[in-house]
């Protein structure tokens, strides 16, 4: 696997959240050091479901290109661009929409699910339909030979895989087949104990002051059953200690859950202490996310450079596309 190209994207639709960092962006800044990445932040993709307000797409992929380069990410080791920045994926994604069976695209798992998850919004729409083209012209505009991706995304890699194989039947082989790089994501809840979605308003901003953060943190809901100090708990059913399993040490987890059983310790006490290894953790973050926040032309430039090195890769597939569709 070594040296592999590996593909992936984040959507800009409000600020990056901890479920974010913790299931994509710290794998992410340890691909870079083992693959050749290209990592973007996919703000046609935004446009799927955000399609009526547009305004602050611009501030939020800013933002999220901060968040990224705070969390590690290395421009010398990984490409990381604005998807719009690169027209191929427009223009990919439209050859690709002329021969895929809508059938495809509406068997698709996430399509109804996501319906319902933002039920009340006009999604009745080709966008929202044809995500998972786009996401398959992403894809294969790199010839990407792994795309990390959890259980849940398996569907979509799939589709993938058969956009590229019909292309090839139906004009030359052009595309190879991506392969899953499986990330097992932890399971992290919202403050409300849901799964932690921007929908729901639950999640926990990487962009968010300490004091807001530990303010959030300390207002979290803990297992129900812990009405009282004295109550014992159960730390399989807290939100919170999901929490330490991720950032607090392993002989420290050990000591709070039987002092949760026990109740020998409150929920306050136990927020407080997830607290401080979790500011130990993002120390170097805030830092440099300041630093970078401070200087916009910075990220900017960064992100320009990585779509001229991203656009040579996509430009190049392309016009081996055109060439079997016999455009040229």
């Amino acid at each position: 696997m070594s040296m592999k190209r590996v593909l992936s994207a984040i959507q800009p639709t409000g600020r990056a959240h901890l479920g974010n960092y913790v299931g994509a962006i710290q794998n992410w800044v340890k691909l870079q050091h083992e693959h050749e990445c290209y990592f973007f932040i996919a703000d046609l993709h935004a446009l799927t479901t955000a399609y009526e307000n547009t305004q602050n797409i611009s501030e939020d992929t800013f933002q999220l290109a901060v968040d990224l380069l705070a969390a590690g990410l290395d421009p010398q080791k990984c490409v990381l661009f604005r998807q719009s920045d690169v027209t191929e994926h427009a223009e990919l994604h439209l050859i690709f929409s002329m021969f895929t069976p809508l059938g495809w695209l509406e068997r698709v798992p996430s399509y109804k699910d996501k319906k319902e998850e933002l039920k009340g919004r006009d999604l009745n729409t080709y966008g929202f339909l044809g995500y998972p083209l786009l996401q398959a012209a992403d894809i294969l505009l790199y010839k990407a030979d792994y795309v990390p991706v959890g259980r849940d995304q398996l569907a979509h890699l799939e589709l993938t895989r058969e956009v590229g194989r019909r292309f090839n039947h139906l004009y030359r082989p052009v595309f190879p087949e991506c392969k899953e790089l499986l990330t097992e994501v932890p399971f992290l809840p919202g403050t409300d104990g849901r799964k932690m979605s921007k929908s729901y308003g639950n999640t926990l901003p990487l962009s968010d002051p300490i004091e807001k953060t530990h303010k959030t943190v300390l207002a979290m809901m803990t297992d129900p059953a812990r009405k009282r100090r004295t109550d014992p708990g159960d730390p399989a059913k807290c939100p919170v200690f999901t929490y330490h399993q991720i950032f607090t040490p392993n002989d420290k987890q050990a000591e709070l859950a039987q002092g949760c059983r026990s109740a020998g310790i409150g929920c306050i006490d136990c927020k407080k202490v997830l607290l401080e290894h979790m500011d130990q953790h993002f120390a170097a973050y805030r830092q440099r996310r300041k630093d970078f926040e401070s200087n916009p032309d910075q990220v900017a430039r960064i992100l320009t450079q990585g779509a001229e090195r991203a656009r040579k890769v996509a430009h190049s597939t392309l016009t081996e596309v055109k060439s079997a569709l016999k455009l040229t």
